[in-house]
């Protein structure tokens, strides 16, 4: 139970991350530019939350979709580290553990 539950909120974490960064607000474009990322890094960012989501919900490419997302999440802990942005640990967090759950339970 605990296994399918990670891997659906992983799934949908990432689909609602993707979207968001996809659509690329002002905001968020300020934002990956404030972390020396040009303003349509978000956009990429994005399009691989969502690449990353239907790899995860599909079972014969889960664990490449883990290995997609854990990247994307070690990649913004760094930004967020090396920038002293820690607002943006706690949710990253979460998906650090979703994706310990859904891979130790894979």
């Amino acid at each position: 139970m605990m296994h399918a539950l990670s891997i659906w909120l992983l799934a949908a974490g990432f689909f609602g991350a993707g979207l968001f960064n996809a659509i690329s607000t002002s905001a968020t474009q300020s934002d990956f530019a404030r972390w020396g990322y040009p303003r349509w890094w978000g956009i990429l960012t994005g399009g691989l939350e969502l690449i990353s989501a239907v790899l995860i919900a599909i079972p014969a490419s889960r664990v490449v979709g883990l290995v997609l997302g854990a990247a994307i999440i070690a990649a913004a802990v760094l930004t967020a580290l090396r920038h002293s942005d820690f607002s943006h640990l706690v949710p990253l967090g979460v998906f650090v553990v979703l994706i310990a759950l859904a891979a130790t339970s894979s």
